[in-house]
């Protein structure tokens, strides 16, 4: 009987949330650092780590977890040295985005940095990523309720932001941003 290889058993397992990870990579790092970097950061990690995951099902959390982390990590190290605005605004353009709807991405992220970071954080996951409220409670240490509420005040207060700005609309901005993410 031949044995799986850790390499095998970690992509195996990465296999299925490989898509929904590098969506939200994408999103977390818009703006602020090279995707790419930051994806491949967190495989090496959880790779090196993966024995230490009991629960395999669960990578993906284990992903989005590490990558919010280092994420964070990274900006507070980067943040007066690197601004990569400009960089995902030519990548937006390269992917034939109009002008008016990078403008429109981009203020979404300057009023998602408004936020509390949990909320800005259920925001991305559930609006931009697609997570179900059980996969965000399970990826925030949280109960469903919680998550719920954390939207509800994250969309409300996005809400009266975009409203000083009557011609954006959020949910708009929310599908475009849906759309053009990876």
């Amino acid at each position: 009987m031949m044995h799986n290889t850790k390499q095998e058993d970690f992509m195996k397992a990465y296999e299925s949330c490989h898509e929904r990870f590098l969506r939200y990579c994408s999103s977390l790092a818009f703006g602020k650092m090279d995707v790419q970097d930051l994806v491949q950061d967190i495989l090496l990690s959880a790779y090196s780590k993966f024995d230490q995951i009991e629960n395999k099902d669960e990578l993906l959390h284990y992903l989005i977890r590490a990558a919010r982390n280092r994420s964070i990590s990274i900006w507070r190290k980067r943040r007066d040295l690197v601004d990569l605005k400009e960089l995902h605004r030519q990548k937006l353009a390269d992917q034939g985005v109009s002008p008016e709807t990078i403008l429109d991405i981009q203020l979404l992220y300057s009023m998602l940095n408004k936020l509390p970071q949990k909320q800005k954080e259920a925001i991305i996951l559930f609006e931009i990523n697609g997570f179900s409220m059980k996969e965000i409670a399970a990826i925030q240490n949280s109960s469903e309720a919680a998550t719920k509420t954390r939207i509800s005040r994250g969309r409300n207060k996005l809400a009266e932001l975009f409203s000083e700005n009557p011609d954006l609309n959020l949910k708009e901005v929310f599908v475009s941003l849906k759309s053009v993410m990876l």
